[in-house]
């Protein structure tokens, strides 16, 4: 099975898609990398920096409550303490909760020595209470300033370890932004070279041939029917140039047809009307011949003029037009054979209808042609073959209604002459008529 022009290109776009799906993925894959690095700063590396330095505050803030202590005494001081203490551990514990590497042993050492300065305090508030300030302030200047110290080094280790994570995180986002981009633009511009470089060569197999085609339908235009149209192909364009072959032996045909074709009217002329009678006679199936001939037309055309009787003319191809139904009727035909002699072929009982109705409309619109006075006295004052003037009626029409069903006439000239020997017979009848065979075989 041949690709055709559709799959064609539904493959290139497939193919075109699949690369930018691709390039979309990786860029996808690799914003979704450095987000997690960037969330990780966020929810670990901040938050460590963060929570370290507010214990450091608060653990400042408990040195300085336990120093006033010592020497104010004061009970509302120790309190102070006790809650920046809590604050502390309320910060150790959100640190404990934070998956960080390398801070577990830090934490716990701070836990313990929190504890023990802790304990130390309660010490300290035990002596001045007993009065033993001097020990107290011994302690607090000893033990209680290196456990200070030990924990401040140890927040401190804390926050540099975060600070050094940040700055790698970020340089690793930096690197993999710049890899990122380099490949999402590499494969962009591969998917861009791919898809131009198809769209190149669809363009091609489908120009070339389209060109192959404009140029043999200049030549059809210019009546080169025989031209050579070399295209095989089995997608839309073979189709194309197969339908273009057939339709340039339709336009011999046609063209003859339209040489043929009365410029008057319009309408099929002589070889057309032989061709159908000839394939109705082959189809062995009835059908009628209606000979349509206009009288007293000759008396007219001289009196009125020549452009004046085209016009009545024309006027007899429109009754036909409006009465036959060429498009939607199978089977209706009318040919102009020449001056005022029209032919109708259709069914039989189809054709004594229409040959009805023709005249009648005939009829009605025949006199507009015509001047009021002559209208008035209904005819009109010329001169006959031989030179002589007379009175000759309003024109009216005559038909001739010849049927067969391809047994009786032998070829279409037969059958169009019988239908013009009984033209004649019908023109010998006063007004507008239309006779059939039978009818008068039987009279005879």
């Amino acid at each position: 099975m041949g690709l055709t022009i559709q799959r064609k290109l539904l493959l290139s776009y497939l193919f075109m898609a699949l690369l930018t799906v691709v390039a979309s993925a990786y860029a996808i894959f690799s914003l979704q990398n450095l987000n997690e690095h960037a969330q990780a700063i966020v929810d670990r590396d901040f938050s460590l920096l963060e929570t370290s330095k507010k214990m450091m505050d608060a653990l400042m803030a408990q040195e300085n409550a336990e120093k006033k202590y010592l020497i104010l005494k004061d009970a509302s001081i120790a309190e102070i303490f006790w809650s920046r203490s809590q604050e502390f551990n309320g910060g150790l514990e959100t640190l404990k909760i934070i998956p960080f590497s390398g801070t577990t042993q830090a934490l716990s050492q701070v836990s313990v020595l929190h504890d023990r300065y802790d304990e130390m305090f309660r010490n300290a508030m035990v002596l001045v209470g007993n009065a033993r300030v001097e020990e107290a302030v011994v302690i607090s200047e000893s033990d209680g300033r290196k456990i200070v110290d030990d924990m401040a080094a140890l927040l401190r280790d804390i926050h540099k370890h975060a600070e050094n994570d940040i700055d790698s995180k970020m340089n690793l986002m930096k690197a993999q932004g710049l890899e990122a981009s380099r490949m999402t633009f590499t494969l962009s511009i591969i998917s861009l070279l791919v898809g131009l470089v198809m769209a190149l060569i669809i363009t091609y197999n489908i120009s070339r041939p389209l060109k192959e085609l404009k140029k043999a339908t200049g030549m059809i235009a210019e009546g080169q029917f025989d031209y050579n149209l070399s295209i095989n192909r089995r997608d839309e364009i073979g189709a194309l140039a197969d339908a273009f072959g057939f339709m340039t032996e339709r336009l011999k045909v046609l063209e003859r047809l339209l040489l043929d074709a009365s410029p008057l009217t319009g309408l099929p002329g002589n070889i057309a009307i032989e061709q159908e009678i000839e394939k109705r006679l082959s189809e062995k199936k009835g059908f009628s011949l209606c000979h349509v001939d206009l009288d007293n037309f000759k008396p007219f055309a001289d009196k009125y003029g020549y452009a004046w009787g085209s016009e009545v003319i024309k006027e007899v191809a429109n009754i036909l037009v409006d009465n036959v139904h060429i498009s939607t009727q199978e089977g209706e035909f009318i040919g102009h054979i020449g001056g005022d002699d029209f032919v109708i072929i259709a069914e039989p009982r189809r054709a004594e209808l229409i040959c009805r109705d023709v005249i009648r409309e005939f009829d009605r619109r025949s006199e507009r042609f015509y001047s009021e006075k002559d209208r008035e006295k209904r005819f009109i004052v010329g001169r006959d073959r031989s030179g002589s003037q007379q009175k000759f009626p309003l024109i009216t029409m005559t038909i001739a209604i010849v049927t067969d069903d391809g047994t009786r006439y032998q070829d279409p000239l037969e059958m169009a002459k019988k239908a013009a020997e009984l033209k004649e017979y019908a023109k010998t009848l006063q007004g507008s008529n239309y006779v059939r065979q039978e009818d008068v075989e039987k009279m005879a």
